[in-house]
């Protein structure tokens, strides 16, 4: 069954897992105990169902084959979940058929981007290898998206991989991991605002209150580097995801939402509905949508003032 993707709240980024099925090897540390138990789609659900989220999209969590296939089948049998982004070995001289399978097998329909836990490669330029150049020519090839999970110092080889693959969309998990928790705004802002010069780049407005102070963060702490998102991609290169369940380190579900509702409170009617819903279903074509164009802001000088809505 598809998810309701026509109106209402679409959260364009969560996770699960089942301890039981296999480990999170990335959940180490006394920080990351409260993550280190199961946390499932029934969890989730009732969470999103009161928050007005009609549609969600899956994302991998851990680099292996198996995990993508089981994400596949859920997303098949749920009502909520409406796009899965997976995992592959990009490296592989085998991508497309790999690729093939997934969209041959059970869900296989839902299957809408790949992504790698780059973050965790010791090479700043992984993405610009020649075998990883080749296996993301092969996702644009099979017409999914490529989600770029990195950190600050990875961005450049990131604005690098999309120059030169034109053909293929990017989509900028967590805003790239800004250093909230420390105030500082550049390199970060400047290496975002290259990578969104590129028309085929989009943002994820997610994964932010993890990046700030988990116990004393606030909202006007996430605005400048909401502000500077929102000014480079404008509101059609910009969507909403939760990070649940990683989130609930410094938040709850309905405060995350929340919270980007008040970071995106001087938008326009129609702009708000491009983070929460329109560029989500462009970019991952979970349905058309016919919601006015917003106007695109250019990415400018980072500011802690409310965002331009003209």
């Amino acid at each position: 069954m598809e998810g309701n993707t026509a109106e209402g709240l679409i959260d364009a980024h969560h996770h699960v897992w089942d301890l039981s099925v296999r480990d999170q090897d990335w959940i180490t540390g006394p920080e990351l105990v409260p993550l280190h138990r199961d946390f499932l789609l029934a969890d989730l659900e009732p969470e999103a169902r009161t928050a007005g989220v009609t549609a969600t999209v899956l994302v991998q969590t851990i680099d292996v084959p198996e995990e993508t296939p089981e994400f596949l089948a859920l997303a098949q049998d749920s009502d909520l979940v409406s796009g899965v982004v997976g995992w592959t070995d990009l490296t592989s001289p085998d991508v497309s058929s790999a690729l093939a399978a997934l969209r041959e097998g059970p869900g296989g329909e839902h299957l809408v981007g790949i992504r790698h836990q780059v973050q965790g490669e010791s090479d700043p330029r992984w993405l610009v290898r020649p075998d990883v150049l080749r296996g993301l020519a092969a996702v644009a090839e099979a017409g999914l998206v490529y989600e770029l999970v990195v950190r600050p110092h990875q961005l450049a080889a990131a604005h690098e991989a999309a120059l030169r693959l034109p053909g293929l969309t990017f989509v900028l998990d967590h805003a790239g991991k800004p250093p909230i928790a420390s105030g500082e705004l550049r390199p970060w802002a400047d290496a975002v605002c290259l990578l969104a010069s590129l028309p085929t780049t989009v943002c994820k407005l997610s994964g932010m209150v993890t990046e700030a102070d988990w116990d004393q963060w606030s909202v006007e702490d996430l605005r400048p580097y909401a502000n500077t998102v929102l000014e480079a991609f404008g509101p059609r290169r910009l969507m909403f995801g939760s990070d649940w369940p990683v989130c609930r380190l410094a938040a709850t579900y309905t405060e995350v939402i929340s919270t980007a509702r008040e970071l995106t409170a001087a938008l326009q009617p129609a702009e708000r509905h491009e983070v929460f819903a329109g560029t989500a279903l462009r970019t991952y074509g979970l349905t058309s949508t016919s919601s006015p164009a917003a106007q695109e802001a250019p990415c400018a000088k980072p500011s802690s003032s409310p965002v331009s809505t003209t």
